[in-house]
């Protein structure tokens, strides 16, 4: 359990209140230092005493939830925002549990973008640390807190702080000890060393930063140890944005060959790496470690001591500091994740063939009712193997994407598609070529595929070294071979499935997996808008799959229990009013005989009337669509997706994949691709 590092007393946690607080920070003594609650939400309470701020159930229902709004903003060096908070319960299992979040809007943006959630509750104060990249755009912190299910609940901030820095740097000076938690161990655990603690095992003369009796550091002594290798943990802050560069942090060791000093790294799927190890007998000073650290994802660097007995003396820890500048001028391994991904619009990327002929050939296929176009927006290009050109007995096609460094854990996503094949095993796989080394190695393959459906497959791995990724498609006999379509392949590092890092998308985005996200409808019956995966229920009309991950949810409205002209609205959540524009993306699927309409409205506030932003009318394609509306509203507003059932029952509509951004769309619609529905040559495939 890692309790010891968070024991935060709030006498202990005074330590700067008499010290005047970076902008975005407060201490909540007497205000809330600009700090305001939105007054369309509950209010937060500052406590009579001061100290901190709270909501609770006391006078709020289930379900309601407090804002409080940050002054304006600015990092332009790195900073680090540390919240020190609680959520107490009277009943911490609950399908709806109470819920702190911490939000960052940016000026110009009518959403918020979500930096960190928790539902943990406690009897004792907690701390988040949060790494801000600098940016020279203005922008506020919300903070959000939400009352769930529980009988008596209780949401606390303690204190803000943003200072300059990064969050895994620590002088150990301050009480928080900057988020760093000792995993506790019953013999032996890391303990503050220094100022006014006076421990018999505390026998260093001063600290490294005051070079002060009154100095603080961290130690770690063997006195206490019972077993064989007892260990123990200082771990720091996880990283929230990716950093590489040099870690350099003091440490002092007593003469004793009964204990060894190790520096690891250890990311969200709980994996460690050493990076840096010391078991041999210093002299008794402060000495400097400098070691070249990567975090592209989210990691925490864990000091660890391993003591063999009571005789491995004393280990001493202080000033952890971080540099963007490699250690000695080494220049660390740099790797571009667009380097590495394709969409394949404008060409192959830096993926290549097989030199003694083409395997897969970059395609495009108009809007139609017979066969699906490419996964990015459904009028581009993607690739196709076993075609006309290529298909033959025994034949066999692979794709080689470009090279990976080792020592990295990646994240491999990509769509793909089988059509023709009776037998779906091993139609396409997925292997690893290590470059030094002519070996390469299966790491998936298909089993089962639903025939013509866009679907998502993610891959974690890491290889010690250089690597490539080779798409592999096996045409097994005459008799048995059919079409296996490749597209939006992309790479990112870290664990696909690290499940303790997502977040709920932001106000922005919605794929419709967990909810509806913040949409909502004016009434809720068969004839609304429904959320569904798979198959709607009419035959020849709406998709197979969702446009996600071809097996998640989507919104559609099922027009066997409507009527002719009979409309359904879903209604995003209030944004806020902007100067400049926004780009609106969504996929829509209108496949069906008798499809009807497709409206995109603004709806502002005040006003009665919709403007219409976009529409589509009749059948489109068989395939998901990308819809982009370009638009400008500077006041409050919401979008409305209105779908009209058409002349039959064979017109279902759908929606997936939902996105605001601020600014201009990078694209615009080809509005030449529009179908009718009736053109002779709508299956034709573009080589």
């Amino acid at each position: 359990m890692l309790l010891w590092g968070v024991l935060l007393a709030v006498q202990a946690l005074q330590f700067a209140r008499a010290v005047e607080l970076p902008a975005g920070s407060c201490a909540f003594e007497d205000n809330t230092c600009g700090f305001d609650s939105i007054f369309t939400f509950l209010p937060w309470i500052l406590n009579e005493e001061g100290h901190y701020i709270y909501v609770d159930s006391t006078f709020a229902k289930q379900g309601e939830k407090a804002v409080l709004l940050s002054p304006d903003l600015q990092t332009e060096e790195w900073s680090c925002l540390r919240l020190v908070y609680q959520i107490t319960t009277s009943s911490p299992f609950t399908s709806i549990p109470s819920r702190l979040n911490l939000y960052i809007r940016f000026e110009g943006e009518n959403f918020d973008r979500l930096l960190w959630s928790t539902k943990e509750s406690s009897d004792s104060w907690l701390i988040a640390s949060l790494d801000l990249r600098n940016t020279t755009k203005k922008f506020k912190i919300l903070i959000e807190g939400i009352l769930g299910q529980e009988t008596t609940a209780s949401i606390a901030v303690f204190e803000i702080k943003m200072m300059t820095g990064y969050c895994i740097e620590c002088d150990f000076e301050e009480n928080h000890l900057c988020g760093f938690l000792n995993r506790w161990n019953p013999n032996v655990n890391w303990f503050v060393g220094g100022g006014n603690i006076r421990n018999s095992h505390s026998i260093l003369p001063h600290d490294h930063t005051l070079k002060s009796e009154l100095g603080h550091y961290m130690y770690v002594d063997s006195v206490y140890v019972k077993h064989f290798q007892e260990v123990a943990q200082l771990i720091s802050p996880r990283t929230t944005t990716p950093m590489s560069g040099c870690l350099s942090f003091y440490y002092q060791l007593q003469q004793g060959n009964d204990n060894v000093f190790t520096l690891y790294t250890r990311d969200t799927s709980g994996l460690y790496e050493e990076i840096w190890k010391i078991d041999s007998s210093m002299s008794e000073v402060w000495n400097l470690a400098e070691v070249d650290f990567s975090a592209p994802y989210p990691t925490e660097v864990v000091f660890e001591v391993t003591f063999n007995g009571p005789k491995g003396g004393y280990i001493a820890l202080d000033d952890i500091a971080f540099s963007p500048v490699h250690c000695h001028n080494q220049t660390g391994v740099s790797f571009d994740a667009s380097e590495a991904s394709c969409d394949f619009e404008e060409n192959l990327c830096n993926f290549y063939q097989d030199k003694d002929g083409p395997g897969w050939s970059r395609v495009k296929v108009k809007p139609n009712m017979y066969r699906a176009g490419d996964h990015t927006t459904g009028f581009g290009y993607y690739l196709l193997a076993n075609t006309k050109f290529t298909s033959q007995p025994g034949y066999i096609g692979r794709l080689y994407g470009p090279s990976l460094p080792g020592n990295l854990q990646y994240c491999l996503r990509f769509y793909y598609a089988i059509y023709g094949f009776f037998k779906m095993s091993d139609t396409l796989a997925v292997y690893i070529f290590e470059e030094n080394h002519i070996v390469q190695e299966k790491i998936w393959s298909v089993l089962e595929s639903p025939q013509g459906v866009w679907l998502q497959a993610e891959i974690t791995f890491k290889k010690p070294m250089p690597s490539k990724v080779v798409f592999m498609s096996w045409c097994k006999s005459f008799w048995d071979c059919g079409l296996v379509a490749l597209d939006d392949i992309t790479v990112h590092l870290g664990n696909c499935h690290s499940t303790t890092e997502m977040l709920p998308p932001p106000p922005g985005e919605c794929t419709f997996e967990q909810d509806e996200c913040t949409f909502t409808q004016e009434r809720r019956n068969r004839s609304s808008w429904h959320r569904r995966r798979g198959e709607t229920p009419t035959s020849y009309t709406g998709p197979k799959g969702d446009h996600t991950t071809g097996v998640g949810y989507y919104m559609y409205i099922e027009a066997s229990n409507m009527v002719y002209g009979q409309k359904a609205q879903l209604i995003s959540t209030s944004l806020r009013g902007v100067i400049g524009k926004h780009c609106l993306t969504f996929f829509y699927h209108m496949y069906g005989a008798g499809t009807g309409l497709l409206n995109v409205y603004l709806k502002k506030e005040g006003y009665r009337e919709e403007y219409l932003l976009w529409r589509r009318r009749g059948e489109q394609s068989i395939t998901w669509l990308r819809g982009l509306v370009e638009y400008s509203c500077e006041r409050q507003h919401k979008i409305v997706f209105e779908a009209i059932r058409g002349v039959s029952i064979r017109s279902d509509i759908a929606i997936d994949d939902i996105k605001f951004q601020a600014g201009l769309c990078t694209e615009l619609e080809d509005m030449t691709q529009q179908s009718s529905g009736f053109s002779e040559d709508l299956n034709e495939i573009e080589y």
